[in-house]
């Protein structure tokens, strides 16, 4: 299995945007401070097509030669991060079945 407990968020541009404004408007804060109350939840769905679209993309290489290192890397590194925000037998599932195209296109 790839990697079972807590989601790792991913960073992107308009959340690092975000905090700096907050930063900038209200001074910075404490650093043992309550945690933020506001959380992110990801569309279940939204996050099932790029699931099904990373495999399917797995499914279409002939070897691991065929695909370029740094987005094996990030597909290696976001699939965790994808299926923990999915119910858990939904994500074992979907976990075997990244892990079994990950083998066949190493053994290819």
């Amino acid at each position: 299995m790839i990697g079972t407990g807590s989601c790792y968020q991913i960073w992107g541009p308009g959340v690092a945007t975000r905090r700096h404004d907050t930063l900038k408007e209200h001074g910075q804060g404490d650093l043992f401070g309550a945690a933020p109350a506001e959380t992110y939840r990801p569309d279940p769905e939204r996050v099932r097509r790029r699931i099904d679209s990373i495999l399917a993309e797995l499914r279409g290489e002939i070897s691991a030669r065929h695909w370029e290192y740094g987005r094996a890397s990030f597909v290696r590194m976001a699939f965790p991060n994808l299926t923990c925000w999915l119910p858990d037998d939904e994500a074992a599932r979907l976990e075997a079945e990244f892990e079994a195209e990950m083998a066949r296109l190493r053994a290819a």
